[in-house]
């Protein structure tokens, strides 16, 4: 058995094209000496991505009669697991739900916990096959007859066989990364996820949109000593209305220091320099949080070889009534169709696309 080193986070796009190409090759060389568990059914549908967008389409093909397997680099909706531990959704519980099934709730927005605990139900409830930890590295095969190659976290190779895919990999796993000195250093973090573990020390948090606004608050009323660095001249205009004059009145009454019209030059273990109006500034620093969005794994499209639009914000080519993209018999649904537009699909509009596949696959496969 052919086994590869990698860590558990890593995402696709954190292997070079080089390796993938290598990676393919000692694949094919696996298979050919029978070292690469395969599975012995060839489902109907495979769906890349375990997050509630992802579940929601296999319930839809699953309702359909079609046989169904989820595969997912982490957990069960992984992305919302690694949000930040306290969170509160910017909805409410019935815009959440999928499969028809109810998502009850003490309060006007769920929290994390419990929209974790209602997909964990839901999976549950209808049966559904998910394979985590499995990492997709390669896509060989056409419609009808897909091999997908995966990796588990212990770096054993496993190939599932599909007649159709549906990629549901959303975006949170890939930040936007600074491209500055320093931000290598184990310090810098692109997710928050709690206070306690800063509390007295002197946090940097970049972005000027709601998750830098919800984490410096949080930060700073845990004890933490606060500076919010934004290259807007002020918070974004998309900060939620009960969240802006928090943040706001926090800055004016200097108990989080912020820098607008500013971008971070350099990080060291110790220090931070800004780039300000006024100037070069360097400032002490224990820990930074750039929280500078993310975006979906554009690479991995298109390997599959999946267009993307340059001039219409990268989204993947495929028609809006189906969803099916270029190649015949892969489906975009989530986030990943919004293409860098990553404000546009959230699990309230994208819990839909499921319906809109299945009725396509249903049609396919009663020609077939």
């Amino acid at each position: 058995m052919l086994y590869i080193r990698r860590g558990l986070g890593m995402s696709y796009a954190q292997y070079p094209a080089s390796l993938g190409c290598v990676l393919q090759l000692r694949v094919m060389e696996e298979i050919s000496k029978g070292t690469v568990a395969q599975e012995t059914v060839a489902f109907d549908v495979l769906v890349i991505g375990a997050g509630p967008t992802g579940l929601a389409c296999a319930i839809d093909a699953q309702n359909a009669g079609l046989s169904v397997v989820l595969v997912d680099k982490g957990c069960l909706c992984n992305s919302l697991f690694h949000y930040p531990a306290h969170m509160t959704f910017f909805t409410t519980p019935e815009l959440l739900e999928i499969g028809n099934m109810p998502f009850s709730s003490p309060n006007q927005k769920p929290t994390r916990s419990e929209a974790l605990e209602y997909y964990r139900k839901v999976a549950e409830h209808f049966a559904l096959d998910v394979r985590q930890y499995h990492l997709v590295g390669h896509i060989s095969g056409s419609d009808g007859n897909f091999s997908v190659h995966t990796t588990d976290r212990f770096g054993r190779l496993q190939v599932f066989k599909a007649k159709k895919l549906i990629v549901s990999t959303g975006y949170y796993d890939l930040p936007n990364y600074l491209g500055i000195p320093g931000e290598n250093l184990s310090k810098v973090q692109h997710y928050y996820n709690e206070p306690h573990p800063y509390f007295g020390l002197n946090v940097l948090v970049i972005g000027g949109k709601n998750s830098a606004a919800i984490a410096a608050l949080d930060l700073w009323r845990h004890g933490a000593k606060v500076t919010l660095v934004h290259r807007g001249d002020a918070m974004h205009r998309h900060v939620k209305y009960w969240i802006l004059p928090d943040i706001n009145n926090r800055v004016k009454n200097g108990e989080i220091t912020a820098y607008f019209s500013s971008t971070v030059k350099q990080i060291t273990e110790d220090t931070v320099t800004l780039s300000t109006p006024e100037g070069d500034r360097t400032i002490a620093n224990d820990f930074v949080f750039a929280l500078t969005g993310y975006h979906p794994d554009f690479d991995f499209l298109e390997r599959m070889g999946v267009h993307l639009d340059a001039e219409n914000d990268r989204c993947p080519q495929c028609d809006p009534t189906t969803l099916e993209s270029n190649v015949k018999g892969i489906y975009m649904a989530g986030v990943v169709v919004a293409g860098e537009r990553t404000n546009k699909i959230f699990i309230e509009n994208g819990r839909f696309h499921g319906e809109l596949i299945a009725r396509d696959l249903t049609a396919k496969f009663q020609q077939a």
